[in-house]
């Protein structure tokens, strides 16, 4: 996987799903392994058991700024460049680097998250641990509770978020256009409204379509071969241009999900909604239920 395979005379496209076979056979030079956690206890996890040499990123802390209100970007808005900057110099993590990220959801949801901010600020050398800490202790890999110190970084100027993001507006504007497509990756029985665990309101967003992430999967957890990615994506989007295509779940983190498996299927990342449901009930948008 790191060795730069050739095609037509280029290198190809680094793919951003590793197996823990593969990772266990990785020269480590360069290499920084982060452990992205979500959730009350999942420091204590990770301070308890983590892969060797990983450190630790929170999604609340360190991959959101969290609104006092939610109709302000929703539950996960992304953070500030400046305070992405700062996690990222803390973690030793420069454009350079290559950087192999897992969580201890065998789904990879936040692991997903901190894959596509890498990406949207220009470090192109990212990959998702395939089936999570799971598959790496079923592989054998080695794990431990030793706390690593990493070489921090003196300075990381970020610019922009280099991936295009959808904004309220463009779904309040596109999503009943048939030229648009919008994406709720979220169970079934939330985009239907039939039941709400986390939000006010059950229903889904007027003309988005339901492609739930967990047929990204297969039932170990780990994410199905691109090429069968592929072909179920391919029936779905058509010809729509990625520019055209936003992915949207409760809070902005799992859509990212979707967007890895699309990106591993060969395509081209489309927008997330970050703001996403949470987001649309907070500012009192139109929500649409099937009987």
């Amino acid at each position: 996987m790191e060795k730069e395979l050739k095609k037509k005379g280029k290198p190809m496209k680094l793919s951003p799903i590793i197996n823990a076979e593969e990772l266990a056979d990785l020269n480590r030079e360069n290499v920084v392994i982060v452990d992205a956690g979500s959730g009350g206890s999942a420091y204590d996890s990770h301070l308890h058991e983590h892969l060797d040499g990983a450190l630790y990123v929170d999604l609340n802390n360190d991959l959101a700024q969290i609104p006092k209100n939610i109709k302000n970007g929703g539950r996960h808005p992304l953070p500030s460049l400046e305070k992405f900057a700062e996690v990222l110099m803390r973690l030793g993590i420069t454009q350079d680097s290559h950087v192999i990220v897992y969580d201890n959801k065998n789904a990879s949801i936040a692991a997903a998250r901190f894959w596509w901010m890498l990406r949207s600020v220009g470090i192109e050398k990212v990959q998702v641990l395939n089936g999570g800490i799971q598959r790496a202790k079923a592989m054998g890999l080695p794990l431990n509770s030793r706390i690593v110190e990493p070489e921090p970084v003196d300075k990381l100027s970020l610019k922009e978020w280099k991936l295009p993001v959808a904004d309220i507006d463009f779904i309040e504007r596109y999503s009943e256009n048939p030229e648009y497509i919008i994406i709720d990756v979220r169970e079934k029985d939330r985009y239907d409204g039939k039941t709400e665990p986390i939000d006010d309101v059950a229903g889904h967003i007027p003309g988005a379509m339901n492609i739930p992430f967990k047929g990204n999967l297969t039932e170990y957890g780990t994410f199905k071969s691109p090429e069968i990615l592929h072909e179920k994506y391919a029936e779905a989007l058509k010809d729509i241009p990625s520019e055209k295509i936003a992915v949207y779940c409760g809070s902005g983190v799992t859509a990212c999900h979707t967007l890895l498996a699309l990106d591993y299927a060969g395509f081209e990342i489309p927008k997330p909604y970050v703001g996403s449901w949470s987001e649309w009930l907070g500012n009192g948008k139109p929500v649409a239920k099937n009987k």
